[in-house]
């Protein structure tokens, strides 16, 4: 594929950083569209999102700085690259830093927590559809080795120093997968979010969504750096997103269980 979109002289552009922040300013837009729908402020949902994505590189970063701080002491010249490294630990501390930073920027604004997340729910997952879209072009989170019909071969060396992806070898395209999926949720959401009657299902709906996207894609991508646990049966995404699925099904039902309760009280 192309881990490299283009050069700009000696410049490299690389593509899992284009299409990614292509997909942020994609969101970013959409979120303002949700924001209106749902009738919150446009310029603090606005805000608050821009903070989500600064504190999501901020705390993806500073992680990988921590876990290369030996050799960065050493070679302090190898900030600069750290910005091509790819790996779903830095996506899950930069997902936990921009949801911690939303929260406190949204309880300071004093924006309703689960209408804010309604809002920002089908945003966020037409980002990730961006971001896999990215990773597919440069090598990162790749697909296992296959025999199968669709595959892509990886042979820029770039790919294999940036994402570790194996060169000349088919292995299936699973970020394309993951991308059709979120892409797909994303659409779902933004259908839901005008026609819900109860704040945070559509939140709900994006945990269980999310967790059920990464949970079976994990089964097309290779094994390598994302831990393996129970003999190989599972790896670390997955059993995040087993407890995505839990968390959506609780917040769904904790908010059924409240319009039943409601209803009781009221007759």
């Amino acid at each position: 594929m192309h881990p490299v979109l283009f050069h700009i002289g000696a410049i490299l552009i690389p593509a899992y950083g284009a299409v990614t922040a292509l997909g942020v300013l994609l969101a970013l837009f959409l979120a303002q569209r949700s924001a209106r729908i749902a009738g919150l402020d446009t310029n603090k949902v606005w805000n608050l999102s821009v903070v989500a994505v600064f504190a999501a590189l901020a705390g993806s970063r500073l992680l990988l700085v921590v876990l290369n701080w030996a050799d960065l002491r050493l070679h302090p010249q190898w900030l600069l690259t750290l910005a091509m490294i790819h790996h779903p630990l830095l996506g899950a501390a930069g997902t936990v830093a921009a949801g911690v930073a939303a929260a406190v920027f949204g309880r300071w604004q004093r924006l309703p927590l689960r209408l804010t997340a309604d809002v920002l729910a089908a945003p966020v997952a037409l980002g990730l559809a961006f971001e896999q879209l990215g990773a597919l072009l440069a090598g990162a989170g790749y697909g296992s080795a296959t025999a199968g019909r669709w595959f892509v071969i990886y042979t820029d060396p770039l790919a294999a120093r940036w994402s570790g992806a194996p060169l000349g070898v088919a292995v299936a395209p699973v970020q394309a997968y993951a991308a059709l999926g979120f892409l797909a949720l994303s659409i779902l959401l933004s259908v839901w979010l005008p026609r819900q009657k109860r704040h945070g299902d559509a939140a709900g709906l994006f945990l269980l969504g999310t967790g059920i996207v990464v949970y079976l894609t994990e089964f097309w991508r290779d094994g390598e750096g994302r831990g393996l646990l129970l003999g190989g049966a599972l790896d670390g995404p997955q059993v995040a997103a087993v407890g995505l699925v839990l968390l959506g099904g609780v917040v769904l039902f904790e908010h059924q269980r409240a319009l039943v309760k409601d209803e009781v009280v009221n007759e």
